[in-house]
């Protein structure tokens, strides 16, 4: 089960060789009695790597819990005695990361100063098993099956506007006047101007609307809606600061996007073993102990997507 955990893990059977203080052939051996036994292939060979089958993802994830209980039992009588420590990898989209996890890390630190936090921000998608991370964070949409995840709080889009535009060009209080007003929205595919929306009192209703201006960031979105550049639709997380300064307000609050941009949770993903280590457990209750956000710039309540 360990040969077999760390053969996916390294892609290979010489890198899982070297690590586990074995040779190549008995590495290989190992693998042919697992799938002999349960009478299937575990491990398919790419132009690149090794890479589990179907039934090697679920296999791996099974031998990970083994691996770890092993562990377990060797360390049963001190584990809870020690305190959390060593490299802590994590991965984030960007500008969550600037928004809401990068102003933590000092204050984690100053609590957990054994813990060294080596924090990435990406947009794009991580593998952590190729890449060495210990924990990812993601909207949940996004992660990969086989993953372990803890949902730490709900993301809502809201739609959002200058004071200054909004005294120009009128408030709109329904979501058919909002076509005709100015746009700024993400220059993304999945991201487009076919809305459709449901208000507290269940009344659904799909608009279309055009950009005068796209942009692929968020922050940046913001930045124009400051300037009066029209409307925007973003991450409440995004917007919250803005609104907290009055240099945005928040537009519809008594409706809600569907599809695309329904409500979706910030989640933090780590490998599917039945214990974390101490450093990444205390660190994922930090961030949920946490929250970007506060009830005065949160959506109407509604029913939330299924954890």
């Amino acid at each position: 089960m360990a040969v077999f955990a760390k053969v996916v893990q390294t892609q290979g059977f010489s890198r899982a060789a070297r690590e586990l203080n074995l040779t190549t052939s008995a590495v290989s051996r190992h693998i042919q009695r697992l799938e002999q036994h349960l009478g299937a292939r575990l491990l398919v060979r790419t132009t690149r790597r090794l890479a589990p089958t179907e039934l090697g993802q679920e296999v791996y994830a099974c031998c990970c819990r083994i691996v770890e209980d092993a562990k377990d039992i060797e360390t049963m009588s001190s584990r809870y005695q020690q305190s959390p420590q060593g490299k802590l990898r994590v991965s984030a989209p960007v500008t969550l990361g600037q928004i809401w996890l990068a102003p933590l890390l000092a204050e984690f630190s100053r609590i957990y100063p054994a813990v060294t936090v080596e924090l990435s921000l990406l947009d794009r998608f991580v593998d952590m098993i190729e890449e060495g991370y210990d924990l990812v964070l993601r909207i949940s949409k996004d992660m990969a099956p086989g993953l372990a995840v803890r949902p730490l709080q709900l993301m809502r889009y809201i739609l959002i506007a200058s004071p200054a535009y909004l005294d120009k060009h009128g408030k709109p209080t329904h979501p058919t006047q909002l076509v005709q007003h100015q746009f700024t929205l993400f220059g993304y595919a999945d991201f487009d101007g076919d809305w459709y929306m449901r208000s507290a009192k269940d009344e659904q209703i799909h608009i279309r609307v055009h950009p005068t201006i796209t942009v692929n960031n968020s922050t940046a979105m913001l930045s124009v809606v400051e300037q009066h550049g029209g409307i925007s639709l973003l991450p409440d997380y995004v917007a919250a600061n803005a609104l907290k300064t009055g240099k945005v307000v928040r537009l519809l609050p008594d409706w809600e996007f569907e599809q695309n941009y329904a409500p979706r949770h910030i989640v933090v993903a780590y490998h599917p073993t039945r214990h974390l280590a101490l450093k990444a457990r205390v660190f994922i209750d930090f961030l949920h102990s946490h929250p970007f956000l506060h009830d005065d710039v949160r959506a109407v309540p509604r029913s939330e997507p299924p954890r």
